[in-house]
């Protein structure tokens, strides 16, 4: 799964609360569903669609089915993210080092 692809589909404000909600661990829908503005049905749609970008995956339990977070799912868009913070930390170092050899050219003076 292509980063591109995890971000498109965790833009969705409802969809993005779903996904958050299987932070606690495996649910069944009904569960998932409590207290948000839309219906289960709609919910087994934002699953499916999570399902199919590879953010989670579900298993049977006799009539029910159980989501849970696909962790690996999420590693190229971590990937990602975290060279937005290793550039970051590298200009850091960049600065510190030059900031360092201006200060101690300002001692040696």
């Amino acid at each position: 799964m292509a980063y591109e692809t995890a971000l498109a589909v965790l833009a969705d404000p409802t969809r993005r609360q779903v996904f958050e909600r299987l932070r606690g661990g495996p649910s069944p829908v009904n569960v998932i569903a409590a207290g948000l503005p839309v219906s289960r049905p709609a919910v087994s749609q934002h699953l499916k669609v999570l399902r199919d970008a590879g953010l989670v995956e579900e298993r049977s339990e006799g009539v029910r089915r159980i989501y849970s977070l696909r962790r690996e799912g999420l590693s190229e868009l971590r990937d990602w993210l975290d060279g937005f913070w290793d550039d970051a930390l590298l200009a850091f170092k960049i600065e510190a080092e030059r900031s360092h050899r201006k200060m101690k050219g300002k001692a040696d003076e």
